[in-house]
Parts: C-alpha cells; sequence; structure tokens
C-alpha cells in the first residue's frame, strides 16, 4: 500500500526524531569523555594529524603511505579503547546510538523500506484506525462457532469464507460487504478480524461507528473553522483503503444523514475503495430508514451476509453472572 504524504511525513518525522536524539546523545557523551578521561582528546588530534600527514605522503606518491596510517590509527585507537575501559566505559561508548542499527535509522536500507519503517507503518495505521485496543480480542484468533446452530451456524461459516476471500482478494478485487442481522451476533467482531489482517498486511484502515461518522460529517459540514485533525479525517473517509462504519442505524437519521451517506459511499464507489457496513436493521427496516437510492448502491455494490444467532454478548454477560 501507498502511504498518503501525510502519512509519510509522520513516520519520517519519527525518524528524524530519533536522528536527532542519537546526535544529542554522541554530543552529551563527547563532552562527558573530553572532560573526565585526561589524554583522550591528544588522542583524537593525533589521528587527525596522521590521517592528514600520511595522505600527504600518498598524493608524493609514497606506496606505503596506507599500510602505514592503518597501522597506526590502529594503535591510536586501541590507545583510546584502553583510556576508555580504563574509566569503566564501553570502547564503543562513542561511538553512534542507533534504534535500528540496520538502517542506521533512516527507514532503508539500499533504496528499500527497513523492516523498522514496516512496523513503524502499522503501528502508524493502527493508531489511525481507531480500534488499537478492539482488534486485541476481536480478531481471528479469538474466533469460534460455539454460539452458532443449525441455519446459524451454516450463515456465520459461510460469512467468515466470505472475509477470508474478501482478505485475500483484497488487492486484486475491488469488494465491499454488508453485515445485518440480529443484535450480537457476530459482525463487528468480523469486521475486526479483516480490519486486523488488513493492517497488519499494510492497508490503510478507518473504523467507525455510525453515531461518530456522522458527528465526524456533521463537523466538517458546519465547523468552519474545523481542525486539522478533522480536516484529515474528513479526508481518510474517502481515502482510507478499507472504511468500517459499525452499527449503520443507531444514529438519528434525517435527510441530511441520508444524503451524506449516499455520498460518502458512492465517492468511495468511484474510488473504488473497499467499504464495510454493518447494521441490526432488516433489509425492509434499512430501505424505510434511508431512501431507495442508498439501498440500491448497496444491494448492487455490496455483498449482502446475514448473520443470526444468539446474542453473544448477553450469552457471556449469563456465564460470568453464574460464576
Amino acid at each position: 500500500m501507498a502511504l498518503t504524504n501525510s502519512q509519510y511525513e509522520t513516520i519520517m518525522k519519527l525518524y528524524e526524531a530519533r536522528q536527532t536524539n542519537s546526535r544529542h546523545l554522541l554530543e552529551e557523551r563527547t563532552a562527558y569523555v573530553m572532560k573526565h578521561i585526561p589524554g583522550y582528546n591528544e588522542v583524537r588530534n593525533e589521528i587527525a594529524s596522521v590521517s592528514v600527514r600520511q595522505g600527504k605522503q600518498l598524493l608524493l606518491g609514497n606506496k606505503d603511505a596506507i599500510e602505514d596510517l592503518k597501522t597506526e590509527l590502529a594503535r591510536l585507537r586501541r590507545k583510546q579503547d584502553a583510556l576508555l575501559t580504563d574509566a569503566g566505559l564501553p570502547t564503543d561508548y562513542l561511538a553512534p546510538v542507533y534504534k535500528c542499527p540496520a538502517c542506521k535509522d533512516t527507514g532503508y536500507i539500499d533504496g528499500r523500506k527497513c523492516h523498522c519503517f514496516l512496523q513503524a507503518q502499522i503501528d502508524l495505521l493502527y493508531e489511525q484506525s481507531g480500534i488499537r485496543k478492539m482488534l486485541e480480542n476481536e480478531n481471528f484468533s479469538t474466533l469460534s462457532y460455539e454460539y452458532y446452530q443449525g441455519e446459524d451456524l451454516t450463515r456465520f461459516k459461510n460469512t467468515v469464507l466470505t472475509c477470508r476471500n474478501f482478505i485475500n482478494n483484497f488487492n486484486s478485487d475491488y469488494h465491499n460487504l454488508f453485515f445485518y442481522g440480529t443484535v450480537g451476533t457476530g459482525k463487528s467482531f468480523l469486521s475486526g478480524c479483516i480490519a486486523k489482517e488488513l493492517i497488519e498486511s499494510g492497508h490503510s484502515v478507518i473504523y467507525f461507528s455510525a453515531t461518530g461518522l456522522f458527528d465526524t460529517l456533521s463537523k466538517y459540514k458546519f465547523d468552519y473553522r474545523n481542525s486539522d485533525d478533522l480536516r484529515s479525517s474528513y479526508g481518510d473517509l474517502f481515502e482510507s483503503d478499507l472504511l468500517i462504519i459499525d452499527d449503520l442505524g443507531t444514529e438519528f437519521t434525517n435527510n441530511l444523514i441520508a444524503s451524506e451517506l449516499f455520498s460518502l459511499i458512492n465517492d468511495r464507489h468511484l474510488r473504488k475503495k473497499a467499504t464495510i457496513i454493518s447494521t441490526n436493521l432488516s433489509l425492509e427496516d434499512f430501505r424505510n430508514r434511508y431512501s431507495d437510492r442508498i439501498f440500491s448502491r448497496i444491494t448492487s455494490n455490496y455483498e449482502i451476509c446475514k448473520i443470526t444467532g444468539p446474542d453473544i454478548r448477553m450469552y457471556k454477560k449469563r456465564l460470568q453472572n453464574r460464576k
């Protein structure tokens, strides 16, 4: 996934901060050594003098100048190491300190992103998704079929398979999902499963509850002093690789809300940006609550997944109360 300019700048600022901290630490250590270890500065000066002297000899055609320089520098560095160890310091005390020695805190190795850059990218995507904490528990590793039986079980298994196909084909197949059904049956859970897998593979995922989504849209539309953070959140709604709208139908709905929802899902469709919507409404109630054109967009461009069964959250609460 290609990072947006703002995402890339955020990560590079992290590396700039690391480099600055490393430089300040080296400066502090150097100042300490110069002040507290007699003779160390003299050896440093001698290294500089030897390098200049042997460089002149090389220019004058002395073929032994390079080997002589290597021998002399090795002797002087041993002397430096001895001064440091005698003072109780490690021999690499004045070496640059990197958080990632592999790329030396540049983020790149031979023009390719270092593993630390990729991890920073994933961390940023988690942070921007707004669901880092939720995904610690809601992911495929905690998925269970034990709460479902009969037709409910068949529907849930089929939906899980749909989710896995959605993830596996995400880069090659533009696709949207619409989860609907009874309360507490795993719609939000499966959205989280998808979100975690895509974030881990470097895709940007933005999660909004329906109330949070329309609050953001309303603030952006009517707050003419909106902040940079609000403008960024608004832009992410249209540009993120995946937008999750959870519990659609729980928000206060009017013609303006319906219009904003249509604009959002239509714009993302035109951009071929994937969207997942979950709702506790039936398809009929959904159509009546919003509009025919929204319903048409959903049924035409989304894979519809019905999930039914017991309210798992209530079931777990009852089990806890019995303990």
